[in-house]
C-alpha cells in the first residue's frame, strides 16, 4: 500500500513512434508486447533486439519498461519463452506482465519481477496475499471492481496495485473473451481477437422473434426510441480523467492507459492529458479542464464512460467517435536546428492554419499548426503535391518522419 499520492502513469506502446510519444509526454513507465507472446498480435510487438533498444531509450529518460507476456501459455509457448528469458532479463526490463503461473515460476528462476495481469481477474485480498507468497510484486486488479472495492483492497494489500483508467472496455470479464475464437477460430486470449463485439448485431429467435434490449436509456432524438440496437456488445471507452483526485486518494500505485494497438498520436494525447491532470492534483490546486475531454475526443474513441468504478456500465458505442481524422500528406526531408525549420516533401496539399501531426520512431508524435510555409526563401500561403517546402517546427523532427494533416470529422 502506498502512503503518498505519487502515482505512476503507465502508457502503452505498439512501436518506437508510440514509445517516443509516451516518453515525450510525461509517462513514468511504458508497457510493450513481445513478438509471439503478445495480446495485441495484430499490432506487431517488439522483437528481442527491439526490446533492448526500447529499454535503453526508456531508462535514459528515467522511464520504466514492462514487457507483456500475458497470453494463454501452453507447454510449447512456455518452452519458447524459457529460451528467451535470459535475453529478456539481460535487456533490463523492469518487470514482466503475466497472467500464467508457469510464467511466474520461470520469471522467479530468472530473478525477474512479475506484475499479475488483469487477465488473471484478481478481485479479492486473499488472492493478493497468495500472489505475494508466490513472488509477485504488483497486481493489476480486475476491471469489474468499483472504486470502493479497490480502496478496500488497497488498504490491506501487501502488493502494489495497478488499475486501468482510460481506454477500450471489453464485454468479457477482464478480457477473457471467446467470441472471436468461436466465430473465426482466432483466440482473443492469444492476441488474435478480430473484435466481432464491435460490429452491429441483433438477436432473432428460430420463430423470427427479435430480442430488443430495453433499459432506462434517454430517448434517441433521431429514432424517437430508447431501445438499443446495433452495437449491443460494444461498451464505450473508459475515461477517468475527471476523477483523478478520488483515484489518487485511493492509494493506487499505478494508473494504466489501455491502447497497445493505438498509434503514436493517440499515445501522445492521452499521456499528456493524464499527466496534466495528475500534476494538477499533486499541486493542490485541482480544477477539471474541459479542454482535456476535448483533446481526448480528437483521437480514437468510442465515446466515454466510467466503467465499473461507480456503476455497471450500460452505454454502448457504435465505433470510432474521434472528432478529428488524419490524412497522410508528406514526409520530412531534413531538419535545421538553428532555424527550427523542417524541409518537407508533400504528396498532398498543405496551407497556413492547417493542424498537422509529425510522427516518427524517435520523434514520437508532434502536433502543431502550420504557421508559415516557404519555398526558396519566399513565403507562400499554400503548397501542393510534389512541392518541397520549409515549415517552422520548434520541436526537433527527423528525416522520413511522416506528416499527417488533421481535419474535423463532418
Amino acid at each position: 500500500m502506498r502512503g503518498d499520492n505519487i502515482v505512476e502513469l503507465l502508457v502503452p506502446a505498439r512501436d518506437f513512434s508510440a514509445l517516443s510519444a509516451a516518453i515525450n509526454n510525461g509517462a513514468d513507465a511504458v508497457y510493450v508486447g513481445l513478438v509471439g507472446h503478445n495480446m495485441r498480435a495484430h499490432s506487431g510487438g517488439f522483437s528481442l533486439e527491439d526490446l533492448r533498444k526500447a529499454v535503453g531509450r526508456c531508462h535514459e529518460a528515467g522511464v520504466k519498461l514492462y514487457l507483456c507476456t500475458n497470453t494463454i501459455m501452453r507447454d510449447n509457448d512456455l518452452e519458447d519463452l524459457r529460451g528467451k528469458l535470459p535475453e529478456i532479463s539481460s535487456s533490463g526490463v523492469d518487470a514482466l506482465i503475466a497472467s500464467d503461473l508457469g510464467i511466474l515460476n520461470l520469471a522467479r528462476q530468472g530473478d525477474l519481477d512479475v506484475h499479475m495481469s488483469v487477465q488473471a481477474n484478481v478481485s479479492n485480498i486473499e488472492s493478493l496475499k497468495l500472489l505475494k507468497e508466490l513472488g509477485v510484486k504488483r497486481v493489476i486488479l480486475s476491471r469489474e471492481l468499483s472504486l470502493l472495492e479497490i480502496k478496500e483492497i488497497v488498504q490491506k494489500s501487501p502488493l502494489e496495485v495497478e488499475v486501468f483508467v482510460h481506454g477500450a472496455m471489453c464485454l468479457a470479464i477482464s478480457g477473457r473473451c471467446f467470441l472471436s475464437s468461436h466465430l473465426y477460430q482466432k483466440s482473443a486470449n492469444c492476441g488474435e481477437c478480430l473484435q466481432p463485439c464491435r460490429r452491429e448485431w441483433k438477436l432473432t429467435s428460430h420463430d423470427s422473434e427479435e430480442l430488443l434490449i430495453e433499459k432506462n436509456f434517454p430517448e434517441n432524438p433521431k429514432t424517437g426510441s430508447n431501445i438499443l440496437t446495433g452495437h449491443i456488445l460494444s461498451p464505450k471507452d473508459l475515461c477517468m480523467v475527471g476523477h483523478i483526485p478520488e483515484l489518487m486518494d485511493a492509494g493506487i500505485s499505478s494508473f494504466k492507459i489501455e491502447g497497445r494497438a493505438r498509434p503514436a498520436e493517440y499515445v501522445a494525447t492521452v499521456t499528456r492529458v493524464y499527466r496534466e491532470a495528475m500534476d494538477r492534483n499533486l499541486s493542490g490546486h485541482w480544477k477539471f479542464e474541459d479542454k482535456w475531454l476535448k483533446d481526448l475526443r480528437k483521437v480514437f474513441n468510442r465515446g466515454f464512460d466510467t466503467g465499473f468504478y461507480f456503476k455497471i456500465p450500460h452505454q454502448i458505442s457504435s465505433s470510432n467517435q474521434a472528432t478529428y481524422l488524419k490524412k497522410d500528406v508528406g514526409e520530412v526531408v531534413n531538419y535545421y536546428q538553428k532555424a527550427q525549420a523542417a524541409e518537407i516533401r508533400l504528396w498532398d496539399s498543405l496551407q497556413e492554419g492547417d493542424e498537422v501531426i509529425i510522427q516518427g520512431p524517435t520523434t514520437g508524435s508532434v502536433v502543431q499548426k502550420v504557421g508559415s510555409l516557404e519555398i526558396h526563401g519566399k513565403r507562400i500561403q499554400k503548397a501542393g503535391k510534389g512541392d518541397n517546402v520549409g515549415l517552422m517546427v520548434e520541436t526537433r523532427v527527423r528525416p522520413r518522419d511522416l506528416i499527417y494533416k488533421l481535419h474535423e470529422k463532418v
